[in-house]
């Protein structure tokens, strides 16, 4: 599809304009109107949020503004829920019930955009160490959408009807935030949804437009660490030691193989090796390397078949070095920071896609590939309630700068880059009527 090259403003314009054509003029009047009145506190706790981001299990503050903003939007609200989780209810009598949920926290990435309210923060992460911190993953903007989408429905109770369930997780990007939260008994102790919605920014599509995808939308995720052990000495007498670095060396090359020789065409997977390090010196040959692997799937058994197949490359490739078995690679899988696959529910979707289609217009909502990132709200459709999720996606950058990448091949700066800086205005106000939609056509009156 041909990106759009009209102005930024002319999006924002039109986005409720092509409300107006989806069914209730009058609804679009009013959606229009509570957005344009909130805009103001919506920018401004924006731009807050980006000045003070937090970390990882580390929200405290974060997760007080966004239950602030739940409470004084009339829903009932619980805070320090699995860690620093944060949620709002709102009943409105008998139907539905639906979960949006946005995430927390930050990233240690110093900010490079050159912003007027970029992130000059600082802060000690888990391990004491102290660190730059910023919105990198675009989090401000999820937790900006999700209170404009908490006002707007509190506002127009009159035209749906059952529960919002509004949930502000932590620690997306450590991956635990979701399970600990799960694991609190957020599906027991507050109402079971019947759906579970989402959306993250994006860092390719243009502001004004949305992205959906049936089926697998993100990817399993496994860190994986590996240390590789040998007989240390001189670099001068190689013949007298196990040399761990040319061992490593062969571990990395064999790894390539898992993808391209034992995993069918057809399943995509990653293997990256992201660091490696060892040794001290020129003329020394150490006792150990390490190792720290990403991997990506989107089938569970592609997954485990992954894990298996370094588990017995490390071995082979320590046997034909002739290591004993005591000296054999360690191969550590850290569960904590995995992620299972997203899938969203296609029945969901298609339902999500047409209600975005009414909000924003056909040319604005488009059918996107999956990606190999990962993320954590795929936690909230793996439960033993299999509750239908959907997560899409929403354009944040200046469609003058995709038209421009797109010509010159220059890339975009990704998220997680010091450099990502998503448009505020009319990101939010595209996110908060794409989320408004979808809700409304979940929870409508019969």
């Amino acid at each position: 599809m041909r990106l759009s090259r009209l102005p930024i403003a002319l999006f924002v314009s039109g986005i409720f304009a092509h409300l107006a054509s989806a069914a209730d003029p009058a609804l679009r009047d009013t959606v229009e109107k509570i957005v344009a009145a909130d805009y103001a506190s919506l920018d401004a706790f924006y731009k807050d949020l980006h000045a003070h981001p937090e970390l990882s299990l580390m929200e405290e503050r974060t997760a007080a503004k966004v239950a602030g903003e739940l409470r004084a939007a009339g829903y009932e609200v619980t805070e320090k829920f699995g860690g620093f989780g944060v949620v709002g209810v709102l009943k409105n009598g008998a139907g539905p019930t639906l979960l949006i949920r946005c995430d927390l926290d930050g990233l240690p990435v110093p900010e490079e955009t050159g912003l007027p309210y970029a992130s000059q923060a600082r802060m000690k992460n888990l391990a004491g160490q102290e660190v730059p911190t910023m919105h990198a993953c675009g989090h401000d903007i999820h937790m900006t959408c999700l209170v404009g989408t908490a006002r707007v429905l509190a506002a127009l109770r009159d035209r749906w009807a059952g529960t919002l369930v509004f949930v502000g997780q932590p620690a997306e990007e450590g991956g635990a935030g979701a399970r600990s939260m799960l694991s609190a008994g957020l599906f027991r102790k507050f109402p079971k949804p019947d759906f579970a919605l989402a959306l993250h920014d994006s860092a390719v599509l243009p502001t004004g437009t949305v992205g959906t995808v049936e089926g697998f939308a993100m990817a399993n995720v496994d860190s994986v660490d590996i240390t590789v052990r040998g007989v240390g000495g001189h670099g001068a007498w190689p013949h007298t030691t196990k040399d761990p670095i040319v061992l490593a060396a062969r571990i990395v090359t064999a790894l390539q193989t898992i993808v391209s020789r034992e995993t069918r065409p057809l399943d995509p997977a990653v293997v990256t090796v992201g660091s490696i390090h060892g040794g001290t010196k020129h003329n020394i040959i150490p006792d150990e390397v390490k190792l720290q692997l990403t991997l990506r799937s989107y089938s569970d058994n592609v997954r485990q078949h992954t894990l298996a197949a370094i588990r017995r490359i490390c071995r082979g490739e320590a046997i034909a070095a002739g290591l004993p078995d005591e000296l054999h690679p360690i191969v550590t899988v850290l569960n904590s920071e995995g992620t299972p696959a997203t899938r969203n529910d296609p029945a969901l979707t298609r339902r999500v896609h047409a209600a975005l289609v009414g909000a924003l217009g056909e040319g604005n909502v488009r059918t996107v590939d999956p990606v190999m990132g990962g993320e954590d709200f795929s936690e909230f459709g793996r439960t033993v309630e299999k509750v239908p999720i959907c997560l899409f996606w929403l354009g944040a950058v200046d469609p003058a700068k995709v038209a421009e990448s797109e010509r010159t091949g220059t890339p975009l700066p990704s998220l997680h880059s010091s450099k990502f800086a998503p448009v505020p205005e009319p990101t939010i106000k595209t996110g908060i009527a794409a989320m408004s939609a979808a809700a409304l056509d979940l929870l409508a009156k019969k």
